[in-house]
């Protein structure tokens, strides 16, 4: 017999009243029953847009039909008494296996946020997590790179099989074209291809995914941070004023999405010079640490700027995986107060339809 779960990934591929956003996440669905194979459903809608409505009707009803254990589906359209506030959360599906979802993001590029990506994913994995990546810069993707991986993905079926580096599992559209092919996308398209890199790969069981959002507070991170159940989520950022600015964006899209912060990397903290030793705190210092203090988030770190972590970072030896010195502690500490965070309970959990 199907569960909620299989019921609402069936319905992905349908869109809700507005003809664009998936059923599951329109706000309308306003009642799941599954009983002995029958599965019940009840769409809220705007009684004078009922007619205009029945193929949405049909096709929902259709979708769920053809899931294994169906004996029988009936969806039916009903009047929407109140509209559901603005502002309210859509409803995350779950992806099968995997414990925690977090993101990592930045406001603006160039913050280092996909370097600060994978060192936190891999000193996750020192923390004896399970450990996937998803570079969902579709524009931009830096996994490959990072973790020195080549070659395209198997297919497994209808779903892709993760590469594999430093005991890490990763995805990145970077895998599927070459370094020199430009994506020429629009929004939409670039938010299928993130939900399919998400939802069509056999990521098994993990204890924790990261994923390397795009920079900005767009398209793609709103429908992420919306349609999936983010546990939380990690900004990235230098001390300057002009990225500390973005940064304060990225905290607020969050919230509004009711994504807890687990806290605020500062990357380019200082640099000290390899020849003579000396501190220059190239972009100011201590700016993320304070923003974290007025927003009320944890501050996960300094990391500094350092030739040591781009040579490595270039070469596809990240330092969490490949040393055991200063760096690789910052990297590990950090991943630590996360792994910390997500076990005391600040994960969110995937909304369940109530049925009261």
């Amino acid at each position: 017999m199907p569960s909620e779960q299989d019921v609402l990934t069936a319905l992905q591929s349908v869109p809700g009243p507005d003809g664009k956003t998936a059923l599951p996440q329109s706000g309308a669905l306003a009642g799941l029953s599954i009983k002995d194979g029958r599965v019940y459903l009840s769409i809220a809608i705007d009684p004078s847009q009922s007619v205009a409505l029945e193929p949405m009707r049909a096709a929902a009803e259709a979708a769920v039909r053809k899931l294994d254990g169906v004996a029988n589906a009936l969806v039916s359209l009903t009047a929407e008494k109140q509209a559901p506030p603005k502002a309210a959360p859509p409803r995350g599906i779950a992806i099968p296996g995997i414990s925690n979802i977090i993101a990592v993001a930045s406001g603006k590029g160039g913050v280092g946020k996909s370097t600060t990506s994978v060192n936190l994913a891999l000193g996750l994995l020192t923390q004896g997590w399970r450990v996937g990546i998803l570079d969902a810069d579709i524009y931009g993707p830096s996994l490959p790179r990072l973790l020195g991986l080549q070659g395209k993905p198997e297919a497994d079926g209808r779903s892709l099989k993760p590469l594999t580096a430093y005991g890490l599992k990763a995805m990145s559209i970077g895998f599927l074209v070459s370094e020199q092919e430009a994506m020429i996308w629009r929004g939409p398209m670039v938010v299928s291809a993130i939900q399919q890199l998400l939802r069509d790969v056999t990521w098994g069981e993990l204890d924790c995914l990261v994923v390397d959002m795009p920079p900005g507070t767009g398209d793609a991170q709103l429908s992420l941070a919306q349609n999936v159940p983010l546990a939380g989520a990690v900004i990235v950022s230098t001390p300057q004023d002009l990225a500390l600015i973005d940064a304060r964006r990225g905290i607020a899209m969050f919230r509004k999405v009711d994504v807890p912060v687990l806290g605020i990397v500062e990357n380019m903290s200082y640099f000290l010079c390899p020849h003579c030793g000396g501190r220059s705190d190239i972009f100011a210092h201590g700016g993320a640490r304070e923003e974290a203090a007025k927003f009320g988030v944890p501050f996960l770190g300094e990391v500094p700027l350092d030739i040591a972590i781009r040579e490595q970072s270039d070469a596809g030896r990240p330092v969490a995986a490949t040393e055991d010195g200063a760096h690789a502690k910052i990297y590990r500490d950090i991943a630590a107060q996360v792994k910390a965070s997500l076990e005391k309970g600040r994960a969110r959990a995937a909304p369940k339809i109530v049925i009261e």
